[in-house]
């Protein structure tokens, strides 16, 4: 996908590759439960090219429909294009209760990173120039509202960042990956902030979006992965679930400066989902069970000695897992599949 040029010094890469982050489960015990078979992945693959096509056919007649039938004609598109791919999708937050001009900032693991927000958060993505000239999917992002980023003109960001906070200031919204790369998902970069800026100038809220894959290795798309073999990675899992949290909106006026927004919003999306505890299998009811109140049960009336409760520590954070780049995260690394320079 991307050539073997150098990339000026001040692009933010990720240490992540394909052949170590991204690659395929292998043969071998478990193996088969793993992959789906070659039937089921080709017709996957030619649902979901099918899919695209058909948006990029409709997509001049959808501009002539009003904002509201044309933005439930996005997310029922981008959710089919989705789903006819394999992947599963499960949505976590408040989305529709989010309304008004947000700039929303999300982690970059994938090229199903743009379909998944623009089902439950459509609105003008940010991408990189190149992105313009890719066949299908080129024309179909400009004819989105695509704002397109020149990542090898460090000069042109700060008109960049004019156009977003032109959009956020007129009611619209803005979707950016400010890691500004790609990352496997096991480990995530720093959010850049250079597109925060355009939050502040405009006085809108920063809403922060996690995303998540199981299996994490089949839809990274990280380094110099071309795009046929990226597609065909998830077209021949077996099931990948991708899980999107919405999460809090941040206000851009508790923080000073784009950096300590940034910061801010970095924190939100690198704190980990928290998980219910797990339910045995025995006690786990065959079908959802109303709640209802239970009178609470009859307690003998008989004095208990009292004893001194034991002084407990508190718990530590729920802190982030140590990443599996860590220790490469200070090496050069290969071009990273979307970056924008901070």
């Amino acid at each position: 996908m991307n050539g073997s040029t150098a990339l000026p010094p001040w692009l933010p890469t990720a240490p992540c590759t394909p052949g170590h982050c991204a690659a395929h489960p292998v043969a071998g015990p478990g193996g088969p439960e793993e992959r789906a078979g070659a039937v089921l992945a080709v017709a996957r693959l030619t649902a979901g090219t099918g899919a695209v096509l058909l948006g990029v056919l409709l997509a001049p007649a959808a501009g002539l429909l009003p904002a509201a039938a044309r933005l439930a004609l996005v997310r029922g598109w981008t959710r089919a294009v989705v789903r006819a791919f394999g992947v599963r999708t499960r949505y976590e937050g408040t989305a529709g209760a989010v309304t008004g001009p947000l700039l929303v900032v999300a982690n970059h693991v994938s090229w199903l990173d743009v379909p998944l927000l623009a089902a439950v958060l459509p609105g003008r993505m940010v991408a990189k120039t190149e992105v313009r000239r890719w066949p299908v999917l080129g024309p179909l992002a400009a004819l989105g509202g695509t704002l397109f980023i020149d990542r090898d003109r460090l000069r042109a960001l700060p008109g960049t960042v004019r156009a977003m906070a032109a959009v956020l200031a007129g009611g619209g919204r803005v979707v950016v990956f400010p890691e500004g790369s790609t990352w496997c998902g096991r480990a995530r970069g720093r959010f850049r902030p250079a597109a925060f800026q355009a939050a502040l100038d405009s006085g809108c809220a920063v809403l922060p979006v996690r995303i998540d894959y199981r299996p994490t290795g089949a839809a990274a798309y990280v380094g110099d992965d071309p795009l046929g073999a990226s597609l065909w990675r998830v077209v021949t899992a077996r099931r990948i679930v991708a899980r999107i949290r919405i999460l809090d909106p941040i206000s851009s006026t508790e923080c000073p400066d784009r950096r300590a927004l940034a910061a801010a919003a970095q924190r939100a999306v690198a704190r980990p989902p928290l998980t219910p505890p797990a339910v045995p299998a025995t006690a786990q009811p065959s079908a959802v069970q109303p709640l209802v109140p239970q009178p609470p049960a009859v307690q003998p009336l008989v004095p208990q000695p009292t004893a001194p409760r034991p002084t407990v520590a508190r718990d530590s954070a729920n802190l982030p897992s140590s990443s599996v780049h860590q220790r490469a995260s200070s090496r050069s690394a290969a071009a990273s599949s979307s970056r924008t320079p901070a």
